[in-house]
Formats: C-alpha cells, structure tokens, sequence
C-alpha cells in the first residue's frame, strides 16, 4: 500500500511541475510574439548600398545578412539565425549588430513600426487586419 502512495505522490508532483513548466513557457512565447517563418533554401541577396550588409528582397519579410548570420526585424521584434533551416532566436535589440540596425528603413520589406500586433506580417503589408 506504501508503494502505491508513494507511486501516487510522484506522478501528482510531475503533474504540478510539467504545468508549472508549461505555465513558464507559455509567459516567454506570449511576450516574444511569433518568430519569422524558416528560410528553407539560401535566398537570393543584395548589398545594402554603403554598406556591409546584404537584404534578401525575394522574401516576404525582413531578412538581412551580416557576418555570416540572417537577422529579421519581424512583428517589431530582432530575430536571428545562423543558417538555412535553423529556427529563429529573438534577440534584444542591443545584440543585434549596429551595422543590421543602421540599414536604412527604404531597404526593408516590412518598415519598423508598420507590423500591427495580432495581424500575420503578410496580411498587414496588404492592410488587411
């Protein structure tokens, strides 16, 4: 009967601590909003004239290249990846390069600022949410 308790106790315990876990993750994806969809095949770039940076102007979305990383401005949020396929990491606005964020605002495809929260990058390029 002891065995059984204990067994009881356990499972009940993993219980609370996979929702305390799920609770926390939840927290982080809410304030970080959705990342960029993945760059499966290595776009087609340009160099930002006067610069050191590359853009990808075949995406739908923000993407520029710099010291071998892909950077996107996406939803108002910096993200970054270090190769095709990889998923995105945000990043605060401090670790993206000043090199990325000193891009002038004609070379991107979505201007900071015009993402509206809630609203697929695609459908609010169009305005339509």
């Amino acid at each position: 009967m002891n065995d059984k308790r204990s067994l009881l106790i356990a499972v009940a315990l993993s219980v609370v601590a996979l929702s305390a876990g799920s609770a926390v993750a939840a927290d982080v994806n809410i304030n970080s909003g959705w990342p960029p969809p993945a760059i499966l095949r290595k776009p087609v770039v340009v160099v930002v004239p006067e610069t050191k940076v590359y853009r990808a102007p075949s995406l739908e979305f923000n993407v520029f290249v710099f010291g071998g990383k892909y950077y996107s401005l996406h939803n108002d949020r910096w993200y970054m990846t270090a190769r095709v396929g990889a998923p995105w990491t945000p990043l605060i606005v401090e670790h993206v390069p000043t090199e990325v964020r000193a891009v002038p605002v004609k070379y991107y495809k979505i201007p900071p600022g015009s993402a509206k929260k809630g609203c697929p990058p695609g459908l609010a390029k169009q305005g339509r949410c």
